[in-house]
């Protein structure tokens, strides 16, 4: 279904982040145009899908003289909402919690990782990347002093859901779920599950399939 103010399929959605990606590396190569076609050939895809995609926003190049990777890559910047910072918090400081703590790359994409929460009294209190591990009871009283953007759960399935709905009830309206359940959302709130395992699924299949 279209969703946003640009009204584009989920499928082109998905596509963007890889499109950004690819042109931040052309840049760091310093490739300064790049056509659709010599596009496609690095990421896989026909170059009139690439062109169907851009147009979705209006389109950035121009026929026969390509796009300039530096521009194209703020557009679909901007398109991304990269173009100002995040706040987030992590609910769940065990391992998988802790290396997405640890992951600075964030940071410099403009996702600022305020703090972990969990009810392990072994982890609360520690400090990861500077980041200070606190209680779950003290999420409500920080996210009122500190407003954030982004909800990320990393617990165990079974806690999920009771989670999200904390997030929720605090007044986060954007959660990133790494739990292997998909958890329930109001219509006002956005929610990206991420399954790590269907991933490993996926290559699996590709291995005894031949893809």
């Amino acid at each position: 279904m279209p969703r946003g103010k640009y009204g584009v399929s989920e499928a082109v959605i998905r596509r963007l982040p890889k499109y950004y990606r690819y042109l931040k590396e052309m840049e760091k190569a310093e490739i300064q145009r790049v056509s659709s076609k010599e596009l496609s050939q690095r990421m896989g895809l026909t170059a009139s899908q690439i062109r169907q995609d851009f147009n979705c926003f209006g389109g950035f190049g121009q026929q026969g003289y390509g796009y300039n990777v530096t521009e194209l890559r703020q557009e679909i910047k901007k398109i991304l909402g990269l173009y100002r910072n995040y706040n987030v918090i992590i609910v769940g400081a065990g391992n998988l919690g802790q290396a997405l703590a640890n992951y600075s790359n964030f940071e410099k994409e403009g996702f600022f990782i305020k703090a972990l929460f969990d009810i392990n009294p072994r982890l609360i209190g520690m400090s990861i990347r500077g980041i200070e591990v606190l209680d779950i009871d003290q999420m409500e009283e920080f996210v009122k002093k500190e407003p954030i953007d982004i909800g990320v759960i990393s617990t165990p399935k079974a806690k999920a859901q009771e989670v999200a709905d904390l997030m929720i009830k605090c007044g986060i309206k954007s959660i990133w779920n790494f739990a292997p359940i998909d958890v329930e959302v109001p219509p006002d709130v956005v929610v990206e599950n991420v399954h790590l395992s269907d991933s490993l699924y996926t290559l699996a299949f590709k291995m005894n399939n031949g893809s």
